[in-house]
């Protein structure tokens, strides 16, 4: 889901002014800002206030780790709403509440829905009926033609399976905990 002019559903709480264009200048005055636009400091801050607002008075709880990710429960169904500035994901199991949420998000903001999720943050995503997977060929396939292994034979292994490794006794030691 798409939000259209996202930054433009923000309201402000600071006292921001701007100057006026040229062409309509009187002299000594000022804008005085009430909602956001894009390019304001404040915009995208102002547009996740007032999102954030709609989804906990519709009955959201919002993550304690992940403050752009919103949890419904009803009846024993489970919607998943994450935030990533003006793009929103989210699923669920139930049909219904799905599509209800869909359809009370496009009431308040104007929105266009943009289809079953195929990637997201540089990850693929692909839906089946025996699950839903997560890969980056994609991306891989881009470092391979960028790196001029574009036509290398996939194996399922990067190197042998069989193949015996020695322990390097002299080598410095890696912290595990970093990687």
């Amino acid at each position: 889901m798409d939000v259209k002019s996202a930054f433009l559903n923000g309201y402000i709480e600071e006292e921001v002014s701007v100057r006026q264009p040229l062409a309509l200048r009187v002299l000594n005055r000022v804008y005085k800002l009430r909602k956001a636009f894009y390019g304001l400091k404040q915009a995208p801050r102002a547009w996740y206030a007032r999102l954030k607002s709609f989804l906990l008075k519709s009955g959201f709880v919002m993550g304690s780790v992940d403050k752009t990710l919103f949890l419904l429960s009803r009846g024993g169904d489970t919607l998943l709403v994450q935030i990533y500035d003006d793009d929103i994901i989210f699923g669920g199991l139930s049909h219904a509440l799905v599509s209800s949420f869909a359809e009370q998000m496009s009431r308040e903001f104007e929105m266009s829905l943009m289809g079953e999720l195929q990637f997201f943050l540089g990850l693929q995503i692909k839906q089946s009926p025996e699950g839903t997977f997560v890969h980056q060929a994609k991306y891989t396939k881009d470092i391979l033609k960028k790196l001029g292994m574009g036509d290398s034979k996939p194996m399922t292994t990067p190197m042998s399976t069989n193949m015996a490794l020695d322990a390097d006794e002299d080598g410095e030691m890696v912290d595990q905990k970093e990687f």
